[in-house]
């Protein structure tokens, strides 16, 4: 899942970039608001962290902009204001939650969770499909009752399709949402992380049906045919 994080303090910028990534993440990163909102416009984020006081363009009119032009990626605003007015603004400019500097990570990264699941309706941290269950919080993936070993990067793209069940999802679908945008990715690349999927999830179980398959001159999806 990619996020971005429009913040112009290099220190805490980082700092977020850093533990999202650790928590397998695309993380991009942008530094001031005009860049931020060009970025937030061009790309289709799962989730934006979005300060408030920026140069070049306030977090308030980013958030509002953005809804105005139908972004509808979840927005959680931070700021070291903390007056109730401030809040408000920043929630009727479109901002889905609003978090008060200090803050912990982990809060953050529990508030990050949050927003990404009510697009997809998840009411939990597990995903299925058909027997095969990921598990966000827990970093586990288990078909029936045998856990399946991932790596950050194989665990972020199965997390991605497993959030679009039996969709199409291109090469550049996946790219965009599971490796950073500075990341050098060729659609080679994609085919070599399918390919890990599938002897991780597919190939042991020979009595079960595929759950990963080639759509031959689209992309790949996940669920049985």
């Amino acid at each position: 899942m990619r996020i971005l994080i429009i913040e112009d303090d290099h220190k805490i910028a980082n700092a977020i970039k850093k533990g999202l990534e650790q928590e397998s993440y695309a993380v991009d990163v942008a530094y001031d608001g005009e860049d931020g909102f060009g970025s937030a416009m061009n790309i289709e984020y799962d989730a934006i962290v979005l300060d408030r006081m920026l140069p070049g363009m306030d977090g308030v009119d980013i958030c509002r902009a953005l809804r105005e032009n139908s972004v509808k990626s979840p927005i959680i605003m931070l700021t070291a204001k903390d007056k109730v007015s401030d809040k408000v603004a920043g929630l009727n400019a479109g901002a889905d939650d609003y978090l008060t500097k200090p803050f912990s990570f982990e809060e953050l990264l529990a508030r990050v969770r949050a927003l990404m699941r009510r697009p997809q309706e998840i009411t939990n941290s597990k995903l299925t499909v058909s027997d095969l269950s990921l598990d966000r919080v827990k970093f586990e993936v288990m078909r029936g009752n045998k856990n399946i070993k991932l790596s950050s990067k194989e665990f972020a793209l199965l997390e991605y399709m497993m959030r679009n069940p039996n969709r199409i999802l291109t090469k550049d679908n996946i790219i965009s949402h599971v490796w950073d945008y500075d990341a050098d990715v060729l659609h080679n690349t994609v085919e070599v992380y399918i390919g890990y999927l599938r002897n991780k999830i597919d190939k042991p179980f020979k009595t079960l049906p595929e759950l990963i398959h080639t759509v031959r001159g689209f992309g790949y999806k996940i669920g049985i045919k």
